[in-house]
């Protein structure tokens, strides 16, 4: 088992929130920290702290996203044109394994990393295996034909405890989807507030 996921079980509970809004999040039974220390009272967080928090919960959101990768997101926000902040969550919406979860066709961000790992999803009728793939307005996303029935994408087409987002349409009949159009931050269904703009302030220091 890798690092990230061994370590997904404690991100909310090092967060202080239930990030993917699930039923199922450890918070409900341990409101505190992971580790040795959880439970030690936590004094006013500095900005530094406050901007690493937003950084860290944003990384977290999205599948614990590796650092190197996540900073790379970043130099191509400041790189694009229009706000940096919006850019950010663009770029990290239009991920595969983002767009795969948003679609519902896997339950969570880790199991969406892993679906697309093993070859099960295809764009515009090619097999794309890498989670972090750019898709573009108007890309057709389907799950493939020998994959539609397994039982943990059925599950996660009947989970109720999130919606498809308007800027993705979607037919879980087919188990097809289409990413639509680029979205703002107003547009993504965060069950927390994701503050974008401090991780731009973290990383512009």
């Amino acid at each position: 088992m890798t690092k990230r996921l061994a370590s997904k079980y404690k991100i909310n509970r090092r967060l202080g929130v239930n990030l993917w809004g699930r039923s199922k999040s450890p918070l409900s039974k341990r409101d505190y920290g992971p580790g040795q220390h959880g439970q030690r009272r936590k004094g006013k967080p500095t900005d530094f702290g406050v901007q690493l928090m937003a950084k860290q919960k944003m990384k977290g959101y999205y599948g614990n996203i590796g650092e190197k990768q996540f900073h790379k997101y970043y130099f191509e926000a400041v790189r694009r044109k229009g706000d940096t902040s919006e850019n950010l969550i663009e770029l990290l919406e239009r991920r595969l394994d983002a767009v795969v979860y948003r679609l519902k066709f896997a339950i969570t961000p880790f199991a969406a990393r892993q679906f697309v790992n093993h070859g099960h999803v295809t764009v515009n009728g090619r097999r794309v295996n890498i989670p972090s793939f750019q898709v573009r307005d108007g890309d057709v996303i389907e799950v493939r034909e020998k994959s539609k029935q397994l039982a943990v994408v059925l599950d996660a087409a009947q989970n109720s405890e999130r919606d498809v987002p308007e800027y993705l349409e979607v037919d879980h009949r087919a188990m097809k989807g289409r990413f639509v159009r680029a979205p703002k931050l107003s547009d993504v269904p965060f069950p927390v507030q994701m503050e974008p703009n401090l991780v731009v302030e973290f990383y512009s220091r």
